[in-house]
């Protein structure tokens, strides 16, 4: 399954705002390549995708480099930019706190996309699809990831956090 759309032209435009062509950009659960589509001006655009069938469908999608793994084990230096988009609620709280604990100081800045209050099982036998958080909304949001600040509220059930100003 994809990302949802909501707010991405939005989002597009606060990437090609703040952070320049040459940017290092990693895409997390890249899935179908949404993101790799919107910003085609970036060719330093990795991702990292942890269901082989979506990862070899990403072979043709123009990414930089393609990393089959899982964001809970991958592990890397530096990216001006990370986006999680539609990641987090599929991870437990601790392994989520844990990724963008080790995230955080290796970029500029993360995008973290979620739905509110929205459960979900398997997709096409993908056990990475089920929303473990499905109890998120932008309170509990808040109390589980302070670190993070909203930057675009695209619907009542979806919202954009990236790196609260220090």
């Amino acid at each position: 399954m994809s990302s949802f759309f909501y707010g991405k032209p939005e989002i597009c435009a606060w990437v090609r705002t703040y952070f320049p062509r040459n940017s290092t950009i990693l895409d997390v659960g890249a899935c179908d390549g949404n993101w790799r589509r919107l910003l085609p001006e970036y060719p330093n655009m990795d991702a990292v995708e942890a269901w082989p069938p979506n990862f070899y469908a990403l072979r043709a999608d123009g990414y930089r480099n393609l990393f089959l793994d899982d964001i809970r084990r991958f592990q890397f230096e530096y990216y001006d930019l990370v986006i999680l988009g539609d990641v987090i609620e599929h991870l437990t709280v601790e392994e989520a706190q844990n990724v963008l604990a080790y995230t955080a100081p290796r970029c500029r800045d993360i995008i973290v996309a979620v739905p509110f209050l929205f459960e979900q099982g398997d997709k096409d036998g993908n056990p990475f699809e089920v929303h473990i958080q499905d109890d998120l909304t932008p309170e509990i949001f808040a109390q589980r990831y302070p670190d993070l600040e909203v930057l675009l509220r695209a619907r009542e059930d979806y919202c954009y956090y990236h790196k609260a100003a220090e």
